[in-house]
């Protein structure tokens, strides 16, 4: 089928989340493109733009091996092709034909600029969470990509967690009445500070590369508004690594909803130990007036256990890897549908007579990002200031 619309696709950054690199996966940003081209047909170009070439021959690697096993050909570049490059994307966005739409998938500290560059030179842009993990970079981005009327989503996939939007759907029907409190608990193996994110876990903490995740899950489901934040955290098994960030934090958040306010407490660690049954142990509790709704999000019904193996508990329903009725592998799962509900929106608005507004209610955008954003920089302070409560927008 000959296609003369195509979208042409950045993507910043080749490491665990969009290659797999260093586990025994492929990740879920390139698994997703895979999707979304088995489904429609409509890519032209993906650029991977890496810091160095040994990073892009990885990469190159791993996308052969992904059209063996899907059967799907895509038309892929990866640079640098020599040496190091940190700014190797600048020169993918300048390429003729431009990409379209950006994947942004780099460490944390990084997001400000890298976003901005793509928004300046007129990307739609979905970056992996947190969009920044200050108030004020969050601000000037949802200004540029709104100012620019560009699509602009941050990867909070858990809103597309078949489990968490029965949740929404059962709040907003009013089955728990007035929200009162809310607990969560997250947390992940050793080696991901430890091994894979070892070269910049000192710039983050796990709070805002993973916690956050549910606390844009509340604001979705109730639209409150944090009021105030409270975090306290301890350091042990990272920092006797010369790894100088938290083993473990918790965070109290105060949200305003009608004229009432409720807490959410959020207890997460990144040091689980390695012979966890799952990369990530994560359940969530909200507690209302009229009822509670408790979800356990590790625990999805399946177990594998295995002679000389750990017991394994894999997620069916985030990025998972079957074989199809013709004998290939596709990907299923919340994870792939997050990016290819931003591909589909943005071919929707290039080629389909749609509209940025069209899409800014539901998705998480730029703007709605802001709330997350100035949750985590409160926490930040909070774990500075001897776990003071801090207001999050000091208006």
């Amino acid at each position: 089928m000959k296609i003369d619309k195509q979208l042409n696709i950045l993507v910043i950054g080749s490491g665990m989340y969009t290659t797999g690199r260093g586990t025994r996966d492929f990740g879920t940003i390139m698994p997703a493109i895979f999707e979304w081209q088995r489904s429609e047909n409509l890519i032209g170009k993906v650029i991977i733009a890496s810091t160095n070439a040994n990073s892009s021959i990885d990469a190159k690697k791993r996308i052969k091996e992904m059209e063996d096993l899907t059967n799907i050909k895509l038309n892929v570049e990866c640079i640098p092709k020599s040496g190091t490059d940190s700014e190797s994307y600048i020169d993918a966005i300048n390429q003729i034909p431009r990409p379209a739409i950006a994947v942004v998938a780099v460490p944390d500290h990084l997001h400000y600029q890298i976003c901005k560059d793509c928004l300046i030179h007129d990307l739609f842009t979905i970056v992996v969470k947190p969009l920044t993990p200050r108030l004020d970079e969050a601000i000037d981005l949802a200004d540029l990509a709104k100012k620019k009327n560009l699509l602009a989503y941050v990867e909070f996939h858990k809103r597309l967690d078949e489990a968490n939007m029965i949740m929404k759907d059962r709040f907003l029907k009013g089955n728990i009445g007035t929200p009162l409190y809310s607990i969560v608990e997250y947390s992940q193996r050793k080696s991901i500070p430890s091994k894979v994110f070892s070269s910049w876990a000192d710039k983050s903490n796990i709070l805002q590369y993973l916690g956050i995740h549910y606390i844009d899950l509340m604001r979705f489901v109730t639209k409150a508004r944090p009021v105030r934040v409270m975090a306290t955290g301890q350091k042990a098994w990272l920092v006797e690594r010369k790894i100088e960030t938290y083993d473990s934090i918790q965070c109290l958040i105060e949200w305003e909803y009608n004229d009432n306010s409720f807490i959410q407490a959020i207890h997460t660690n990144w040091i689980d130990p390695e012979t966890s049954s799952a990369m990530s142990n994560q359940k969530i509790k909200f507690i209302g007036t009229e009822g509670r709704i408790e979800s356990e999000q590790k625990d999805r019904g399946i177990k594998i256990n295995i002679d000389n193996q750990c017991l394994e508990q894999p997620n069916p329903y985030f990025c998972y890897r079957y074989k199809n009725s013709d004998g290939y592998n596709e990907w299923r799962g919340y994870g792939i549908n997050s990016f290819k509900q931003f591909f589909s929106d943005s071919y929707s608005i290039f080629f389909k007579n749609k509209e940025v507004g069209d899409y800014i209610t539901n998705r998480p955008t730029f703007e709605e990002a802001i709330y997350s954003s100035a949750v985590i920089e409160a926490a930040n302070k909070s774990l500075v200031l001897n776990s003071e409560w801090v207001e999050v927008f000091n208006e």
